[in-house]
């Protein structure tokens, strides 16, 4: 057989960043699809794919949803930008399968998404087999992390189920073995295993690529979910790459197919140059819509709530999670609030504008209402005391747990309500060393009502202490809107409560 060639365009978990901006400012960055973009070079031979989480991360996103209520514009520009093949990743159901259905009625590309199944059984989004110019025949299979089940709200999965993503892989592998030249599997989902050493860094199911590499067989596997950057490698047979997230850097991958077997290459390329000027025009109105929605005025603090490392705010303690638990209190009438920063997040200046707030929580979670006992919120402390380690001069710094091999800072949870300290010299899950709430220090049978986010109470991130205990209610608002909300009364920001610990 003549070689022939695959080449493959590869972005994932754009997170709804398109025009070359962060949103915090309207600076350009080197950063967005249009700047990736751009520099794809199509032809018969090139497949353009996409891994998922498009439609929910960014304000833009924000925006698209609450004023629009439709989807459709993503469609227009994932089709300006030549995708072929899109898989859906778990923040593309968000905001439910109606908002889901407006992009892919309008979108071109073919969606792959295998464990996606209708109340019938039948596969929603089945694989698909793509006949190159040079006739190379590319078997293509999609997958998510199922982990969606637990993270979104039921409603948000009307009339679909969403099974292991394994098996349903397998499935289609084994129809399309014989039938193709080569197989690709893009896999919302990440690595639970460390790529170097093959160490397992996580016992749960959310990530399973690893597993992939090493049961089923695909010639590529695309992955996406971790927001981390993975170059070309081979696995167990089979060649894996990982993009980081939104838009700094796309993926170029390239196989060559001949009797001798099949060989792979792969570049990461990162974000930059100029973005086609016809792409910035076409949706021009709607990037200014968006910037003139952001930059509304929705309150004032006495000052400013400042950023500092990840590491100083969660041993110090930070205003931005002082402010999340007080809203999150207020919500609910809880005894006790938990909440998170994300891991690379945006103070807040003395003049609040809308973009500030979606930049400052940046998620589309919920709140529940959970009754949980003293014990249980021991092991949800000790979970957090995990996040620091000491290194020989006795100084703090971040638990690798908490670095590799994603970086997880919104998997440490601040506390309010309650008094605590950390004692980061003492093994881990024995480093709460005091816990007591009205003065009162807390016993393993003491009954307290807890608010958290929807993320947090499925029991993800390592709290699976939260997993099984009482729901109270839910609280359907999501919480950036509980927070503009919150900005609305001129006098809330001075009832913002600092959080009550220490870490040593």
């Amino acid at each position: 057989m003549q070689e022939r060639k695959l080449t493959i365009y590869f972005t994932s978990d754009l997170h709804s960043y398109i025009y070359p901006t962060d949103y915090r400012s309207q600076t350009e960055k080197d950063l967005g699809l249009f700047k990736c973009a751009s520099r794809f070079q199509k032809d018969g031979d090139t497949l353009i794919i996409d891994g998922g989480d498009l439609l929910q991360g960014s304000p833009f996103g924000a925006y698209c949803h609450d004023t629009i209520g439709s989807a459709e514009k993503f469609a227009e520009i994932m089709n300006r930008c030549g995708y072929d093949y899109v898989t859906l990743g778990n923040h593309d159901f968000n905001y439910g399968m109606a908002y889901l259905d407006s992009y892919l009625d309008a979108l071109h590309a073919r969606c792959v998404c295998q464990n996606v199944r209708r109340a019938d059984g039948s596969t929603r989004f089945p694989a698909r087999v793509h006949t190159l110019e040079n006739g190379l025949r590319v078997g293509i299979v999609g997958i998510v992390t199922d982990y969606v089940n637990i993270w979104e709200r039921p409603e948000h999965l009307s009339g679909i189920t969403i099974e292991d993503p394994l098996p349903a892989a397998a499935s289609a592998l084994a129809l399309l073995k014989g039938n193709v030249d080569l197989t690709v599997c893009v896999y919302h989902g990440g690595f639970e295993r460390d790529l170097a050493s093959g160490r397992t860094l996580s016992a749960t199911r959310e990530n399973v690529a690893y597993r992939i590499c090493q049961e089923l067989g695909f010639d590529i596997l695309l992955t996406g979910h971790q927001h981390m950057s993975v170059p070309g490698q081979m696995v167990q047979g089979t060649f894996v790459v990982q993009p980081s997230d939104k838009g700094q850097e796309f993926l170029k991958v390239e196989a060559a197919v001949s009797d001798d077997g099949a060989q792979f290459s792969s570049r990461t390329i990162h974000a930059g140059g100029p973005c086609r000027p016809e792409w910035l025009a076409e949706f021009s109105g709607m990037e200014r819509g968006a910037q003139d929605w952001l930059d509304e005025v929705v309150g004032h603090l006495p000052e400013p709530m400042t950023i500092d490392t990840p590491l100083h705010m969660a041993a110090s303690g930070n205003p931005l999670a002082d402010l999340f638990n007080t809203v999150q209190l207020l919500a609910s009438g809880a005894q006790i609030s938990v909440t998170s920063l994300a891991n690379d997040p945006a103070g807040l200046p003395q003049t609040v504008r809308r973009r500030d707030i979606l930049n400052a929580y940046p998620y589309t979670n919920t709140l529940t209402v959970m009754q949980i006992t003293g014990a249980v919120l021991r092991r949800a402390m000790e979970r957090s005391a995990e996040y620091f380690t000491k290194g020989e001069d006795g100084s703090l710094a971040i638990s690798d747990a908490f670095l590799k091999p994603k970086v997880e800072h919104y998997n440490y949870d601040y506390y309010a309500g309650v008094h605590y300290v950390f004692d980061c010299s003492k093994p881990v899950g024995q480093r709460v060393t005091e816990l007591s709430v009205n003065g009162k220090s807390v016993a393993a049978d003491d009954v307290f009502t807890a608010c958290l986010s929807s993320y947090r109470a499925s029991g993800t991130g390592g709290y699976d202490c939260y997993s099984g205990c009482p729901v109270l209610r839910e609280i359907g608002t999501e919480m950036s809107d509980l927070l503009l909300d919150f900005f609305k009364d001129p006098n809330a920001p001075e009832r913002i409560v600092p959080c009550d610990f220490r870490v040593i």
